[in-house]
Formats: structure tokens, C-alpha cells, sequence
């Protein structure tokens, strides 16, 4: 568990983009989001899912979503990017993180920021209840499944990827709501494991709100991220609290 002490204020919080090519709007909403509102905050949570799908740092020579990763480094040069890696994209690595002038953290990680310990996350790891998609999670993140997937040409790589987005779409239709979101269990235990941090912000589920929890009698905001497939929002961290933003 990383915990890393920053002194800032209105701090930012975005996740689940799911960038790609066939939604431009998206990418064209997020570099007017960078370029607008994120430039006069002091720093940025991406808590994962920033892209559809990323299927390895060599995709940046190919030019797809240069966009994004030069108003990225852009930013970063006067403000502090931080990303949490998502399911789509845990295999943004070194290649990316140089050319994007961001900073990764660990999944999850404490921050504090304004007087606050503040627990982030992606969000995956606590939907317990489904057990298929757990599974597929820990065969997809050992390193050696992953150098195994690595070493394949980038176009073999995509067509993997694209195939296993049409399984995963077609599952989700056998699964309940209860199945895909957070178990409420995992949560709470995950808040005692990082000793009962003021606020808890994730994103994954694509079900946004603001959660009060009470655990072991310590009182914990649970805020999860929406998702961009429509329209575009962002959590900001001030003084004063939490308050979510509509682009």
C-alpha cells in the first residue's frame, strides 16, 4: 500500500473514458477537459479505464490516441497526473507513463490531501461476487501471461483483445446488476486494511454516487466515478469537499 502525503487543493478525479476510436467525441471532450479545467486544478486522479483497451506501450508508435498523450504531457508539465491502472488498461507501462508525463500509483493507494486520507482506487478488486471475471483477473495480471502477451505482434494482440471484449459483452447480458457492482463485505474490509481513510473514490461500476458508511463505527464517504460513454463528469476535492461536475 502506497501512502503519499501532497499538500494541494481542488484535486480532480476522473475514470472509466473508455477512449477509442470510434467514439472521438470522448477524446475530443477529454482534451478540451485538460485544457480548460483540469489546467487550473492542482492535481489529477485518471483511476483506470482511460482507454477501451491498451495493448501495449508499443501502440504508442503507431499514433492511435496521440491526441490524448500530448495534451496529457502537456498538463503534466504544471500539473501532477496520477493513474491508477483499470481492467482495460493495466498494460499501460514505462513507454506510456514517459510519454504521457504521468505517475503511477498502486491499486489501490492512500493520498492525503487537505487534512483528508483519501483511499483510491479502480474499483475491480471489490466486486467479489463475480467469480468469472476474478478469475480471468488474476490469469491476465501474472507476469508471465502477460510477457507471453506482449511478445505477440501488436496486431494479434488487438484482435485478442477485441475477441475477448465480445465474450465479456455477451456474459455481462447472464449477469446480474448485484453480481457486477462492489460487494459491500469487500469494502468494508478493505477500509479497516487501510485504517478507516475519511474518503473512499473508485470508479468501474459506472454507478455513480456518494455512499455514507459506517464501519466499526468510523464514518467513510464512498464516491464512485461515472463512466464518459455519454456524458463526461469529474469529482473535485476541495476545502469544502466532494462535489461532482457535469462537462
Amino acid at each position: 500500500m502506497a501512502e503519499t502525503a501532497i499538500g494541494m487543493s481542488d484535486c480532480l478525479f476522473i475514470s472509466d473514458l473508455h477512449l477509442c476510436d470510434t467514439r472521438p467525441a470522448q477524446t475530443i471532450s477529454l482534451i478540451a477537459f485538460l485544457e480548460n479545467v483540469a489546467s487550473q486544478a492542482q492535481a489529477l486522479y485518471i483511476l483506470g479505464d482511460l482507454f477501451e483497451y491498451w495493448a501495449g506501450d508499443d501502440a504508442i508508435e503507431t499514433g492511435a490516441q496521440q491526441g490524448v498523450i500530448a495534451a496529457l504531457k502537456y498538463l503534466s508539465s504544471t500539473t501532477p497526473i496520477y493513474f491508477v491502472h483499470g481492467n482495460r488498461d493495466f498494460l499501460l507501462a514505462d513507454g506510456f507513463v514517459k510519454a504521457a508525463g504521468v505517475q503511477l500509483l498502486p491499486d489501490p493507494s492512500i493520498v492525503n490531501l487537505l487534512g483528508k486520507r483519501v483511499l483510491i482506487s479502480h474499483g475491480d478488486a471489490l466486486c467479489t461476487d463475480d467469480i468469472s471475471y476474478q478469475a480471468f483477473k488474476q490469469q491476465v495480471r501474472q507476469p508471465a501471461w502477460i510477457n507471453a502477451f506482449l511478445s505477440q505482434p501488436l496486431a494479434s494482440r488487438v484482435a485478442t483483445i477485441e475477441h475477448l471484449r465480445t465474450k465479456s459483452e455477451d456474459a455481462k447480458t447472464s449477469k446480474s446488476i448485484q453480481i457486477m457492482d462492489v460487494n459491500t463485505t469487500a469494502v468494508d474490509e478493505l477500509l479497516r486494511e487501510n485504517d478507516y481513510p475519511d474518503l473512499f473514490i473508485h470508479g468501474h461500476t459506472h454507478r455513480p454516487n456518494q455512499h455514507i458508511l459506517m464501519v466499526d463505527s468510523h464514518r467513510c464517504e464512498r464516491w464512485v466515478l461515472g463512466d464518459w460513454y455519454t456524458n463526461g463528469s469529474y469529482l473535485k476535492l476541495t476545502a469544502q469537499g466532494c462535489s461532482v461536475h457535469a462537462l
